[in-house]
């Protein structure tokens, strides 16, 4: 099925393409820093209210 002749027509091609978007996203996306937020409400000084 997967031989010279599929990846020759205009499917095989549009294959190849979408193979190496995702493996270019898995690249990109691996290089990103997991890392946990901060919460929005320690940024800003916080006052207690009686």
């Amino acid at each position: 099925m997967y031989d010279r002749s599929f990846f020759a027509t205009r499917l095989g091609r549009a294959a190849l393409i979408s193979i190496g978007a995702m493996v270019i996203f898995v690249g990109f996306s691996s290089q990103i820093a997991v890392t946990e937020p901060l919460p929005a409400f320690a940024i800003h000084p916080q006052v207690e209210l009686a």
